[in-house]
């Protein structure tokens, strides 16, 4: 009898006691291709020698201090790596536990940097439907997922959400790429007007979206119109990467590739690659200065920020990364895995759409190509590819339900950078078997 209380309490796991590369072994001795880094996380593999070195040696000299005493170096060298290759002026870093501490600290530090100023009218926040931003109260109410949040709706604050920006399920079949910015453009608008534009905050966006919808980039010019609104009205864009960002889509932050600056980036996943829980928020110039001339101290903390020894990971990461070219990679080994899924399900009767940016791709499934209607929820077609995928040794993301009504069903696949030819053409193999078994259940 397990004492952990597991994610799903009455579901038996494997215990897995190693990685190699890209595999994670279990007790058993089987072995798993992680075609998701878990949840896009394990970027660089699971024994990547120089992170664990870099980590060991900071546990020698310092484990742990508290950043309302102490900063560390490990903190200082790494936060100024990050604001060296942040775009703009984004040049300040709060270092957090997670994706969702992040996001949490952003909507704080947005919300204060006005109270800095001020404006105390402006406490809302517009998101986008179909999203996801994290598991903490305020994360979890910007954020657009019904299934995460239906269970706590009482207890979250209310955000307006708007239209996520995806082509396959919200752009006109004769509908240009313009038009639809347009469009998307004066539904935010409309929210803005109908509120007042001095009462917001921020507009809060995944800059590729990433668990909920699987891998849905935007089209181009759509974070350009957001940015242009945002700053007519006095009000802060926040992007969060914390999928997408750290080199998942070929460029270390994804909105380099959509030529815009947040005023806020949030990061986690791909930052320390999972060796050690770490995740941070870089806020740009103007709003550190907001603090800075006013109160002086952002009225928000957790007891491990700034993780000495996490901070030293995830610095062991990112020099990888450089060191090996792993950007470079990232973009020609996305578009070969990209090709394979195109030549393997392209044609698929089941497949309505493959998407994404370098190594971040999902797979939408459909009971109709031609009318797009999602498969019936009841089937619960992304469990099954789950426990299928694991079956035959492969890891990926599937999820459900990311559509408004509850319905939908898609695949993420966000690999390790370090996979070759011969491990994509693995990944490719194991997700096809796992499908075919899976809709054979289903009987389609």
């Amino acid at each position: 009898m397990s004492h952990v209380f597991h994610r799903a309490p009455k579901q038996i796991y494997p215990c897995a006691v190693a990685g190699e590369g890209p595999y994670i072994i279990d007790r058993e001795g089987r072995r798993y291709l992680d075609a998701s880094g878990g949840a896009a996380v394990s970027c660089l593999g699971h024994s990547e020698r120089r992170v664990i070195q870099a980590i060991q040696r900071q546990l020698d000299r310092l484990p742990f201090a508290h950043t309302a005493f102490f900063t560390s170096e490990p903190a200082e060298e790494l936060a100024a790596f990050l604001a060296g290759r942040a775009p703009g002026d984004l040049d300040h870093v709060y270092f957090l536990s997670g994706g969702s501490e992040a996001v949490e600290a952003a909507l704080k530090l947005a919300r204060q940097y006005f109270v800095e100023q001020g404006q105390l009218q402006r406490r809302r926040f517009i998101a986008r439907r179909q999203s996801y931003h994290g598991n903490t109260l305020g994360a979890l109410a910007v954020g657009g997922n019904i299934g995460r949040r239906a269970l706590y709706e009482p207890l979250l604050i209310e955000v307006d959400h708007v239209s996520a920006c995806n082509a396959y399920r919200g752009q006109g079949e004769n509908e240009s790429d313009a038009a639809y910015v347009d469009r998307l453009g004066q539904e935010l608008e409309a929210v803005i007007a109908r509120h007042g534009g001095d009462s917001v905050i921020a507009f809060v966006a995944e800059t590729v979206v990433g668990a909920t919808l699987g891998a849905v980039p935007p089209v181009p010019g759509y974070f350009r119109r957001i940015r242009e609104i945002c700053d007519r009205h006095g009000i802060l864009l926040i992007l969060d990467e914390v999928m997408s960002g750290m080199g998942r889509t070929g460029t270390l932050f994804a909105c380099e590739q959509d030529g815009v600056v947040p005023d806020i980036v949030t990061i986690a996943k791909g930052l320390g690659a999972g060796y050690q829980p770490i995740g941070a928020m870089i806020a740009s110039a103007r709003i550190y200065q907001a603090v800075c001339g006013g109160t002086g101290f952002f009225q928000h903390g957790h007891t491990y920020l700034g993780h000495a020894a996490a901070c030293a990971g995830a610095l062991a990461v990112q020099k990888v990364i450089e060191e090996d070219d792993l950007l470079a990679r990232v973009r020609t080994q996305g578009a070969a895995l990209r090709a394979r899924l195109h030549q393997a399900f392209g044609g698929h009767d089941h497949v309505g759409d493959i998407r994404g940016r370098g190594l971040f791709l999902g797979l939408e499934f459909v009971s109709d190509r031609t009318t797009k209607e999602p498969l019936d929820p009841t089937l619960r077609m992304h469990l099954r590819l789950k426990a299928n995928a694991m079956q035959e040794g492969l890891i990926c993301y599937p999820a459900g339900n990311p559509l408004d009504g509850g319905q939908g069903d898609h695949v993420l696949l966000a690999p390790p950078f370090i996979l070759t030819e011969a491990q994509l053409d693995e990944l490719v193999d194991k997700l096809h078997r796992a499908m075919a078994r899976t809709f054979a259940e289903i009987g389609l």
